[in-house]
């Protein structure tokens, strides 16, 4: 069978799946928000935590709640790191030093996870466990409670300012979302081969008569969240390429929908909250149509290797396992780099010019095709309000969206959402260019040196956490400068999101008129793509141009 009915046979299953849990994960996920009942459990963990889950929070309240929390989370994987030597489990391992230990933190925290270290030579069964795992699954949350908190901006009249609460969000996220389906995830992991043990290291013979040091641990149950969570760090340093990790061609299918599940499910999530489920359908098309796009453009590249990139030895067959191939390697990068999961099963540093490009620009598209889990959401949300005001100075009327009118505070708190990534990203991968410590890591010289600084801030600063493997990033320079673009890239867009949740709540809904812009019709979804397309364009392309475009080539 040929590769390209490999891959359409892969793509068919995965859209099935995900078509067949779309509605009722959605709806499952928009009763989870507006019950007015907690579980017994969830109580105890309000008990112990002294919040009453029943307060409704201004949106300033609820940022202090993320960020209090998040700065919790941060000084305690710090010092699980730091003291990793110390502790049980620990494989007789070293601590991590303090600008590796604080870049770790920053990246489980942030969803990131972003990964300068070797897993299996520097992360014990406990730090995995009890620090990277459980990040996983709280950083994920934390994305959903923000895009929830956004939702209620929307479908709220005049309530003060007020969002709901984070902590009831948080809990009811990872309680009724995240820690079943992932349970039941890591099961079938387990039944597709994936390992799950408290082993250490075990020699081993080899077919070659040698010997070889094998980790074993507890690798379907860190899976499972870390696809799920659209987290993205690997138990073991070759991520999903491990056959520990990622055995079989069907587990790579399924890694994939795990990673795309809870984005592409959101949408109809917001159209049941808001409600209006027309709208959910329009941001769920245009989610689906730029990540098809890039799917088929990233598959293209892959399968047409030769004719882009005639110097390439062994065609784009270089980086990829062979159980996979090159179809099956594409669509795994297409859709780590349309979410913020991160994770790889090939090395992204030996895709096709086009391809390297092509993945890169996924990931400044904001990571909205559909995104990470929550942050996807609320990203595209900020992109239809750009939308609906590009369409109302077209009709000379003030922009309204889902009956909120989009005035003069609104469209700013929007405008420095759309600029701060950017801003990350490109002075990041200045100053990198610019000083010793920077180009001392760079493997590649030209233009694919550039694309390697370029990913790397565009990873960090879009929380993505895949990387060109070609980058030295184990130097107290990267770890520093990356880590400050992760907490950036996650905690000022949010900031801004929650601004302008509570600046929507205080409005009075609007019926719409004879000149409201529809927001439900195909017109829109291609005004909302268009908009994807031009802002990140007129971002980027100059710095594309110096580096994927220009070795595509040349």
């Amino acid at each position: 069978m040929s590769a390209s009915w490999i891959a359409i046979g892969q793509i068919l299953m995965l859209v099935a799946a995900l078509a067949a849990v779309h509605v009722p994960l959605g709806n499952y996920m928009a009763r989870v928000f507006t019950s007015p009942n907690h579980l017994r459990i969830e109580r105890v963990g309000y008990r112990a935590l002294r919040v009453d889950p029943d307060a409704d929070q201004r949106w300033s309240t609820y940022l202090l709640s993320v960020l209090g929390f998040s700065l919790s989370s941060v000084l305690l994987l710090f010092g699980l790191a730091r003291l990793q030597n110390h502790l049980p489990l620990s494989l007789g391992f070293s601590a991590m030093d303090p600008a590796g230990a604080w870049n770790t933190a920053v990246s489980f925290t942030t969803n990131t996870n972003w990964q300068w270290y070797s897993g299996e030579a520097a992360a014990g069964h406990l730090l995995q466990m009890g620090g990277l795992a459980v990040q996983n699954f709280v950083s994920a949350a934390v994305g959903i409670a923000v895009v929830v908190a956004l939702i209620r901006g929307f479908a709220r009249s005049r309530a003060d300012g007020r969002v709901g609460n984070f902590w009831t969000d948080l809990t009811r996220a990872v309680v009724r979302i995240l820690l079943p389906m992932a349970f039941v995830s890591a099961i079938v992991l387990i039944a597709l081969g994936v390992i799950q043990n408290l082993s250490a290291h075990t020699e081993i013979t080899t077919l070659a008569g040698g010997t070889q040091s094998v980790l074993g641990g507890p690798v379907a149950s860190q899976e499972a969240i870390k696809q799920l969570g659209t987290n993205g760090g690997g138990f073991f340093n070759a991520n999903s390429a491990h056959p520990f990790e990622n055995p079989t061609p069907l587990s790579n299918v399924f890694a994939i929908f795990l990673m795309l599940v809870i984005p592409f499910s959101l949408p109809r999530t917001f159209g049941v909250m808001v409600g209006d489920r027309r709208q959910g359908w329009a941001i769920f098309a245009a989610m689906g149509s730029l990540w098809a796009g890039a799917m088929a453009l990233l598959t293209w590249a892959e399968l047409s290797g030769p004719g882009l990139v005639p110097q390439a030895v062994g065609a784009a067959m270089e980086g990829k396992e062979t159980r996979f191939g090159e179809a099956a390697s594409a669509l795994f990068a297409a859709s780590t780099t349309s979410t913020s999961t991160g994770a790889v099963n090939s090395m992204h540093d030996s895709l096709t010019a086009a391809g390297g490009g092509l993945a890169i620009f996924n990931m400044q598209l904001g990571e909205i095709t559909p995104g990470g889990t929550g942050s996807g959401l609320y990203g595209m949300l900020i992109l239809a309000i750009v939308a609906v005001f590009v369409g109302g100075l077209m009709v000379g009327r003030t922009p309204e969206y889902l009956g909120k009118k989009i005035g003069r505070h609104e469209i700013t708190l929007v405008a420095l959402y759309v600029l701060t990534t950017p801003a990350i990203v490109l002075i990041g991968t200045a100053i990198a260019i610019a000083v010793p410590d920077g180009r001392a890591g760079i493997l590649n010289a030209g233009n694919h040196g550039l694309s390697e600084v370029l990913y790397a801030f565009t990873s960090a600063g879009n929380n993505n956490g895949s990387a060109f493997a070609g980058l030295t990033v184990a130097t107290p320079f990267y770890n520093t400068l990356l880590g400050l673009a992760m907490l950036a890239g996650r905690f000022v867009p949010i900031a801004l999101v929650l601004a302008l949740a509570g600046k929507l709540a205080t409005q009075k809904s609007t019926p719409p008129s004879g000149g409201t812009l529809p927001t439900h019709q195909p017109l829109f979804v291609g005004l909302l793509v268009a908009v994807v397309l031009v802002v990140v364009g007129l971002t980027y392309i100059p710095v594309l141009s110096l580096g994927p475009i220009a070795e595509a080539l040349s």
